[in-house]
């Protein structure tokens, strides 16, 4: 891999709520000379390093024929209410996510970043988890050169659309996560900006092999300001 290319990141998920806050960081580090955001729509900013490549993750991998890169971070998500069914909530936290593990691996890619959730396990009754545990395992079984999953639980930021469920949650969380201790410390919610900066300082590590990390391992990721080491 040369010079350039190690500085080159790949970043899926641009327009979502941790997707943009992570693109902020991004563009304010210096990590890396470039950083590739790739969205269903064009974006609406513009940056010396970044370049805005619109796809469709149905064809992704030819998209990216011949692309090469140091690090993907992948900040894909959606809901069912958005998605309209179980189907095509699977397509895009499933199908897709693994298109672009696809596309890290041809690209040469050192690092695969990717969200998941706490709680995930690919044998849940509850369909949330067991998908995102699903997508967990598929990715470990691709035999990625570093693979990190951040497990968060709820995330405390502003979306868009205003969900009530979670507005109420983001108020009450501040007041409840001092209770929750010991094993029960990694249902604590988190600031957005908070994941956003671990999955920046999950970049700088040289760990290889998968990393899975919940809210304290996420926490000492955000403080992570050491430079990471060319792989």
């Amino acid at each position: 891999m040369t010079e350039a290319q190690s500085n080159v990141a790949l970043l899926a998920g641009a327009t979502g709520l941790v997707g943009a806050t992570l693109l902020d960081i991004l563009l304010e580090a210096d990590d890396f000379s470039r950083v590739v955001a790739v969205t269903r729509r064009p974006l609406a900013r513009e940056h010396p390093r970044l370049a805005n490549r619109t796809v469709q993750f149905d064809k992704i991998a030819s998209q990216f024929a011949g692309f090469t890169c140091h690090t993907v971070f992948c900040c894909l998500g959606t809901t069912i209410r958005a998605a309209g069914s179980e189907e095509g909530f699977r397509k895009v936290d499933v199908d897709y996510v693994l298109a672009l593990a696809r596309v890290a691996q041809a690209a040469q890619a050192q690092r695969f970043i990717v969200l998941s959730s706490v709680g995930a396990n690919a044998r849940s009754g509850n369909f949330y988890l067991r998908t995102k545990g699903e997508m967990e395992e598929a990715l470990v079984a691709m035999n990625l050169t570093a693979l990190d999953i951040l497990q968060p639980s709820l995330l405390l930021g502003w979306r868009g659309e205003l969900r009530p469920l979670e507005l109420a949650a983001a108020v009450l969380m501040p007041l409840v996560n001092p209770f929750l201790v010991g094993t029960y410390a990694i249902y604590r919610g988190l600031p957005v900006r908070t994941l956003a900066l671990a999955m920046l300082g999950a970049s700088r590590s040289a760990r290889r092999g998968v990393s899975r990390y919940s809210y304290a391992g996420i926490q000492a990721l955000a403080r992570k300001r050491t430079a990471r080491a060319v792989l």
